[in-house]
């Protein structure tokens, strides 16, 4: 990779983020890193864009992504030991994004420890073709459990976007919202993008993420350096720096 060797103005600076709370990160368990190699790839160019900490956030999803704490921190720990013989000098922790299924669920009735984002952040996503049906009992069910979910790319929930007032719905349940940054640049289509807009002006958005998978995404991240939706976010209640 060598997008950040290009003149730095072409190089957005998101050091004013702090954090990143999105990031398939963590080798071979997902669909992101499939190596360590990758990995160390990936997390040299977000320091280079500025970071100061990065939370690898690896899918569980039933027998497609079966991941669970100890898989998921003997990962972080393998990085790290790469990450410290790289002289790369960024923090880095692990959570998951936990996919709302029965699986999930399970977890929930049984009580067991969720992996956070920090604190009691919980990154949850649903299905891209339709929403559970009972999305509004388990994000309680999270808070009754002291848990705080935020939903990881709401403006990709395209189906929804001619019942914008289940977003309002999903909020008023207590629900905080993860804008994916790559969303911005229209890098999942028009429709996407004009739906963050829309949850933008509505002030919805509590967090930023790259949700990076691969090295490509890093190159796509430079398409924000010209965003003007992304200098409106510098004014922005972001939770970002919280998770520091």
């Amino acid at each position: 990779m060598f997008f950040w060797r290009k003149k730095s103005a072409e190089i957005p600076d998101l050091s004013w983020l702090a954090a990143d709370m999105h990031a398939h990160l963590l080798p071979g368990i997902d669909d992101g890193a499939p190596d360590i190699e990758t990995s160390v790839e990936m997390i040299r160019g977000l320091a280079a864009l500025g970071y100061q900490k990065l939370i690898a956030t690896p899918h569980i999803l039933g027998d497609i992504y079966p991941n669970t704490p100890d898989i998921i921190r003997g990962k972080l720990a393998e990085v790290r030991i790469a990450l410290q013989d790289a002289g790369i000098n960024v923090a880095l922790d692990a959570a998951a994004e936990y996919f709302i299924d029965d699986h999930f669920e399970d977890l929930l009735r049984e009580k067991a420890p969720l992996l956070t984002l920090k604190d009691n952040y919980v990154l949850v996503e649903f299905s891209m073709v339709t929403a559970p049906y009972e999305l509004q009992q388990v994000f309680f069910e999270m808070q009754i459990q002291d848990y705080q979910p935020v939903l990881a790319h709401p403006e990709r929930y395209i189906y929804l976007d001619r019942r914008r007032e289940i977003f309002d719905t999903v909020k008023d349940a207590g629900c905080l919202f993860q804008l994916n940054m790559l969303s911005l640049t229209g890098h999942y289509g028009r429709s996407v993008k004009e739906l963050a807009e829309y949850l933008l002006e509505k002030g919805y958005y509590n967090f930023l993420g790259t949700d990076l998978h691969h090295p490509r995404h890093l190159a796509l991240l430079q398409k924000l350096a010209t965003s003007p939706t992304l200098h409106a976010f510098r004014d922005y209640p972001l939770l970002n720096k919280n998770l520091l």
